[in-house]
């Protein structure tokens, strides 16, 4: 990679790494603390989560309009802005109302910032660059996870609103960053600024991978802090979960070089069943540290490279519009997110958090699975011309 481009891999680092890896994912590490500081019910704590997540749809939704009008880098922009200003609302809000906007409008960060780097990265990287450096751009998070977790270690000796005021200032870094290395794009011609859903065959994979990968994921970061503390571990142990997942996280960095292996449908389907399995390690081993900490290594690895495997995905199955497809797995994988904690809110007083966390591990396994057997199904396309020419190919999609 040359310089500009590895400039740009470090501007979108920071930017998803604040958003995804810090403000999407501060109020599941600080939920236990919010609980006890306003009394909130089990189904109230749910319903504010999954709020975060409709700010991160809406964010998601604007991102056409405002990159076609002033280029792609100006939601990325936005989004570093609502990061800071979410964050600090929650970190000094007196009402649970206003903490609850906060959270949303912190959450809603992560809508903004992340799809305008698809097609950042086919503007600017050639396409023997464009895999790594949506892997190294993703992979951000990781080092997001690693920041969340050593705020939320602060946040236990001193307060958990500590943790959402680093928040805050770090997404104003990552924002003057972003600023600095991301070049100004001028907005595509004809652009229509609305999202245009690429109904192709090609998409029906990725969006039902983003389904069952989303839910998952939002579960574990919103209640792996609970669960933990319920276990009797004590509340560092949530922080230092946070840090070892985002440690192990940074395998998202050979995202590229394990979807040339296994292909794009089996790395995701891979991430699916360890997702799982660190879902049910985390409900059987709530009370164990050590298998606890096992949970999160294999939760970070799989998180990290699943998120990164769907940027890679959508990008080969609509390769002319990168951004569109990978924009509309996002928008189908947040409704996701939204149903999910509302629905874990609703059901762990009647099955307990250990038994919701294992049902959903049993169904990212099962469905991981069935992706990979459907993979294997799936007939090898020949080109029509592949028998004459010495051009030819099996091609893989």
């Amino acid at each position: 990679m040359d310089s500009s481009t590895m400039r740009l891999g470090v501007g979108g680092a920071a930017v998803v790494g604040v958003a995804f890896g810090m403000a999407r994912y501060a109020y599941g590490l600080t939920l236990p603390d919010v609980r006890a500081e306003f009394g909130l019910s089990e189904l109230l704590l749910g319903l504010i989560a999954s709020g975060t997540f409709v700010g991160y749809l809406i964010g998601l939704l604007c991102v056409p309009s405002v990159a076609a009008r002033f280029g792609h880098r100006a939601p990325t922009t936005i989004g570093g802005l609502c990061g800071v200003a979410g964050a600090a609302t929650v970190a000094f809000a007196p009402t649970p109302g206003l903490l609850a906007a906060g959270a949303v409008l912190a959450g809603s960060s992560a809508g903004w910032v992340w799809a305008p780097y698809s097609d950042i990265v086919t503007a600017v990287a050639p396409p023997r660059d464009r895999p790594t450096l949506l892997a190294v751009i993703t992979t951000g998070t990781g080092g997001g996870l690693i920041g969340l977790g050593v705020l939320g270690i602060v946040g236990t000796l001193t307060s958990w609103r500590v943790a959402w005021a680093g928040i805050a200032l770090a997404a104003a870094v990552a924002a003057v960053v972003n600023l600095r290395t991301v070049p100004r794009l001028p907005p595509a011609p004809g652009g229509s600024g609305t999202l245009r859903p690429p109904l192709r065959r090609s998409m029906v994979r990725p969006l039902a991978y983003a389904v069952v990968y989303f839910a998952a994921c939002t579960i574990y970061f919103t209640y792996a802090s609970d669960a933990v503390r319920s276990g009797g571990l004590g509340a560092a142990a949530g922080a230092t979960l946070i840090a070892v997942l985002g440690v192990s996280g940074l395998l998202g960095l050979r995202t590229g070089t394990i979807t040339g292996v296994l292909g794009s449908a089996r790395t995701g389907a891979a991430c699916l069943a360890v997702v799982g399995v660190s879902l049910a390690l985390l409900a059987l081993g709530e009370a164990s540290l050590p298998l606890v900490l096992v949970s999160a290594l294999l939760f970070g690895a799989a998180y990290m490279v699943g998120s990164a495997v769907l940027a890679i995905w959508t990008a080969e199955a609509v390769a002319d519009r990168p951004g569109d497809g990978f924009t509309v797995a996002l928008v189908v994988g947040a409704v996701s997110s939204i149903a999910a904690p509302a629905a874990v809110g609703a059901f762990v007083p009647v099955l307990g958090l250990s038994g919701v966390l294992q049902l959903l591990a049993a169904a990212s396994v099962l469905c991981g699975i069935l992706l990979w057997l459907l993979d294997r199904l799936r007939p090898v396309a020949v080109p029509e011309h592949s028998a004459t020419s010495s051009q030819g190919g099996a091609s893989h999609g």
